[in-house]
């Protein structure tokens, strides 16, 4: 079940499970992507935003001669920062040289949001209140259109979005060619701690995993590429214990958010942009 794939609309298969780097300390996150790599798994996600896609880069490459495989076998995300939405293809190579990659399979757009290019952060402009120094004349789909550009350039294999609700997305597709071919977001049920849930840690008793691995596996049986964060290693090991679950076990975690959900990840910016209630 770890090594389960999902067909992309650019006819690529994704690897359903990925090992996730934001928020990974600085010196630890070239093991944990080595680890991760001659552990078996073939899906990296990163980003120029989360300031390590030089570490992640040495991880591909020792993890890639570890295991004995080519770079073909294994498939790469990063994303387009919010400073750099009107310089597109500069960015994309920034990330391509640190990562020490010639291309990457997918390119997202990170957030539906253009922030100053020339503002006092070169990724966290801010004005003198302290809130983010936004474009806001800048719309998304320009930005989208600009990425579209790359897909001729051999440097990417396919590109998405990221953090779109449904009306950024209709918003999008009403204006551009390529339909994105991912978008990753905050999922989970409930968008809530749920390791003690206790229709979590009885589905975990009865598979022998992790509960972890029971959420891990919930979004797989849905058709959906987790991207768990982890430098353990041996969590890392861990979180690659996917299980069949029934649709009846599907359908009892699906219920946990009957009554609402919660996201973690909402900026304050996301008020300007018309970003659905984190709630």
């Amino acid at each position: 079940m770890a090594d389960t794939k999902f067909k992309l609309n650019t006819g690529a298969e994704i690897p359903a499970l990925g090992l996730g780097t934001w928020q990974s300390p600085k010196g630890e996150v070239q093991k944990a992507v080595a680890h991760a790599i001659k552990s078996g798994y073939r899906h990296i996600d990163c980003a120029y935003a989360y300031g390590n896609e030089d570490e992640v880069g040495a991880g591909i490459k020792e993890g890639l001669k570890a295991a004995g495989i080519s770079r073909s076998d294994l498939f790469v995300t990063t994303k387009l920062w919010c400073t750099y939405h009107t310089r597109v293809e500069q960015n994309l190579d920034s990330s391509l040289k640190a990562l020490d990659l010639d291309y990457v399979d997918l390119y997202l757009m990170h957030w539906p949001v253009a922030m100053n290019p020339n503002g006092n952060d070169e990724k966290f402009p801010k004005l003198p209140d302290g809130s983010r120094d936004l474009v806001l004349e800048r719309k998304h789909w320009d930005t989208y259109k600009d990425m579209e550009k790359l897909l001729s350039t051999g440097k990417v294999k396919a590109i998405g979005v990221s953090n779109y609700s449904v009306k950024f997305l209709k918003d999008l597709l009403a204006r551009v060619e390529t339909v994105p071919a991912a978008n990753q977001v905050e999922n989970h049920p409930l968008c809530s701690p749920l390791m003690q849930d206790e229709h979590v840690t009885k589905l975990a008793k009865e598979k022998g995993v992790s509960p972890g691995c029971i959420l891990l596996s919930y979004h797989v049986a849905r058709g959906i590429a987790p991207l768990p964060k982890s430098v353990t290693p041996s969590r890392i090991d861990e979180n690659r214990q996917i299980v069949k679950l029934s649709p009846e076990d599907v359908q009892t975690l699906s219920d946990l958010s009957k009554n609402g959900v919660h996201r973690f990840v909402y900026p304050a910016f996301g008020v300007d942009f018309g970003f659905p209630d984190k709630q």
